[in-house]
């Protein structure tokens, strides 16, 4: 598939308290709960095609790998500005990368990126994305 660029979308995440650590700011664990729940948000308002309308129609997305890196701490009360791009498709895979921004400072907290493997949900094993599937992510322009 041709290298584009894919439309980026954002989602906002206010931090509270049960995501703070002993050392008062975010636990790292969140930020990739950030990422997770922004793509969850964005799949349904953004590309039209919801976590819920995968599942009726036999498929489910499962993590593949992660990468974070991380930058500054959120505190409580911040407003996380997460935002997500589809990076390329290959075959049952989808790469997406992310930024989180403190929406106070507009500074970047952490970015990042996720590998998606389509399952097939009847028998758990790697299922190439379907044409209709790619058709509602390849998104070239921000609508959302």
């Amino acid at each position: 598939m041709d290298k584009k660029e894919y439309a980026i979308f954002s989602t906002e995440i206010i931090v509270r308290p049960d995501d703070i650590d002993m050392n008062n700011h975010v636990h790292f664990s969140r930020y990739l709960d950030y990422f997770l729940a922004a793509r969850y948000d964005q799949m349904g308002r953004c590309y039209k095609l919801s976590m819920e309308e995968f599942i009726e129609m036999g498929y489910n997305w499962v993590a593949s790998n992660m990468n974070i890196n991380y930058k500054r701490a959120l505190k409580l009360g911040d407003v996380a500005i997460v935002k997500t791009q589809i990076s390329s498709f290959n075959g049952a895979q989808v790469k997406a990368n992310f930024w989180i921004y403190n929406k106070e400072t507009n500074k970047l907290i952490s970015d990042g990126y996720g590998n998606f493997t389509l399952i097939n949900i009847k028998n758990l094993r790697p299922t190439r994305i379907p044409q209709e599937i790619l058709d509602k992510y390849l998104v070239l322009e921000n609508f959302a």
